[in-house]
Order: C-alpha cells, then structure tokens, then sequence
C-alpha cells in the first residue's frame, strides 16, 4: 500500500510533511512530490496547486511514478449547506464538476464527454476509516493531542470547479442542480483522474467559509484552521489504512 496526499496550498499539506520521514523529493510538473513514511505507512504529499488541471496532473504523476494504490485529497472548501458550518469536515460520497456544460450536445449539465459518469463515487472503505479516525480524535479531546476540540463529519457530494465561490446566486445554482455539501476548486478533477486509473480515493475537506457574501472576510480567518484540522484526520487515516 502506498497512499498518494495531495493539497493545493503549502497550508494544506505543511503538516503533514512535517509529521513524515522523507526519503527524496522529486520535482515533476513544477511539483513537489515528498516520498516516505507517516505514521509507519508508505505516503507520497504533494502540494499539487490551485485548479482542476493541475490536480489532474498531480494524479497522474502519482499513478505512474510512485505506483500510488490509494489517494486522499485534503484541503479547505466553501460550505453549500447552511447546516455546514465553518470548521465541520466534510468526507466525499462523490464528486462533481460545477462548472461542465457540453448540454447542447445532448449531454448532462456537469457530465464530461465520453468519461462514462459525471458523478465520480469514493472508495466506502476510505470513508468508513474517516469516521473511525475522527471517533479517535474526539476521543482525545482535552487531552492535548488533537487540534480540533469538536469534529462533526458530513458526507455527500463535492462540486467542483474552477471558481472561488463568493456569491449566493452561484451557490444555490450549484446547491440546486447538484446537491452539493461544499465547492473547491480541485476535488472532481483528483476524483475522475482516480477514477480512470482505478485507485480508490477520498475527499476530506474542512470548511473555511461559507461560500457566499461573506467568503472575503471569513476565508483567511479560518483557512489555517481548517487546514489544520483537515491533515489531523487524514493522519489519523493513514494510521488506521
């Protein structure tokens, strides 16, 4: 087992590379790619930057250089329910692109030409560890050792697509044409990439705003955080694969 932890942002993955035994760096695609042990388990983390392109690429370098057999996206994401509130974790069902509309060619608002699907489902036993490792989390609440003082999972659908969310009329768009828990930017891209090349993914994305008016002032308050308590989790889920 070798688990691909891929982020955006340096915020994102800083963490957990410094939580990990490296062994090398490769660089690829203007990308980092550190190889080694956390937790004892054979991980590869990337910052793999900002957008669909690059997460899709990221995916692919993981599959053919370092023979990943899992992959986990972590990160922050805007919320696209009012019960999701700033710092809950949302964990992918499956993930979609927001922004893909090929309709005039008879196909679905969000489908992708000739890919087969346009919602793009995660691994359940990756999703099952996610909630196993926030029960140990939670459990050693008080105790110092976790940064999240309350974890509240939610599980559904990530839409994705590359737009900051900041307004109320694109969100209820998104939130009514596909049911979303949450929109970023890199999400369906690292999915439908998993998908093709067969390896079972997962989506654990903390939520730093609320993808509204308000996404300006709220995101550099609580993106640290956010990120923080994410990669918790994704170590914790790597202890437990």
């Amino acid at each position: 087992m070798k688990i691909g932890i891929i982020g955006a942002m340096d915020v994102e993955v800083a963490k957990l590379k410094a939580d990990m035994e490296v062994s090398r760096v490769v660089e690829k695609a203007s990308m980092e790619f550190y190889e080694g042990k956390l937790n004892g388990k054979d991980v590869v983390v990337v910052k793999c930057g900002i957008g669909k392109v690059d997460a899709g690429i990221c995916v692919q370098i993981l599959c053919d250089l370092f023979d990943v057999t899992h992959v986990i996206n972590t990160g922050v994401a805007g919320s696209l329910d009012a019960a999701i509130d700033i710092g809950d974790i949302v964990v992918s069902e499956d993930a979609v692109f927001h922004d893909v509309d090929v309709t005039p060619l008879g196909y679905e608002v969000g489908e992708m030409p000739g890919v087969g699907t346009k919602f793009f489902p995660a691994d359940q036993t990756l999703v099952e560890d996610i909630k196993k490792a926030a029960e140990v989390i939670s459990s050693k609440v008080g105790s110092g050792d976790t940064v999240a003082d309350n974890i509240t999972l939610h599980f559904g659908r990530v839409c994705s697509g590359d737009q900051f969310l900041a307004d109320d009329q694109k969100k209820n768009w998104i939130v009514d044409t596909f049911g979303g828990k949450c929109g970023e930017m890199e999400g369906a891209a690292i999915a439908q990439a998993a998908y093709l090349n067969k390896i079972p993914f997962v989506i654990i994305r903390a939520i730093s705003d609320k993808a509204d008016g308000s996404s300006s002032m709220e995101y550099p308050e609580f993106e640290k955080r956010a990120a923080k308590d994410c990669a918790a989790i994704v170590e914790e889920v790597v202890t437990i694969m």
